[in-house]
């Protein structure tokens, strides 16, 4: 059963029954595979730093930006921007060194929707 969720800028994905790549996450005009380890951090992760983000908006001023980082064995995200509107970051620690990052338009939905990709 193979899942994909797109929106405005982003794009993720989901085949249980893909052989090596079983995840995908893009934006309107690229995307790239991802191993199933490698997808299950980057939702993790994503939500780790949006968590973070939304934690920092009562300590910091209006005008204030910040950046957050987090890594697992597969991959490194970075968040920066303010806590109501942030870029997301990307890059592979495996194999295949890809760094790719979402606007922060794009940004919302798209941790939503990989927050519930697994969700059936």
């Amino acid at each position: 059963m193979r899942i994909v969720k797109s929106g405005a800028g982003w794009r993720i994905g989901f085949d249980p029954e893909a052989k090596e790549f079983k995840g995908l996450v893009g934006a309107e005009d690229w995307a790239i595979e991802l191993t199933q380890a490698e997808l299950q951090d980057f939702c993790r992760l994503s939500a780790q730093l949006s968590t973070t983000m939304s934690q920092m908006e009562r300590e910091l001023m209006d005008e204030e930006a910040i950046a957050c980082e987090a890594e697992s064995d597969f991959i490194w995200m970075e968040v920066a921007g303010y806590p109501h509107a942030y870029s997301l970051r990307l890059i592979l620690n495996t194999g295949r060194r890809v760094e790719v990052s979402w606007a922060a338009d794009a940004v919302p939905d798209f941790i939503r929707a990989a927050q519930m990709l697994f969700v059936f």
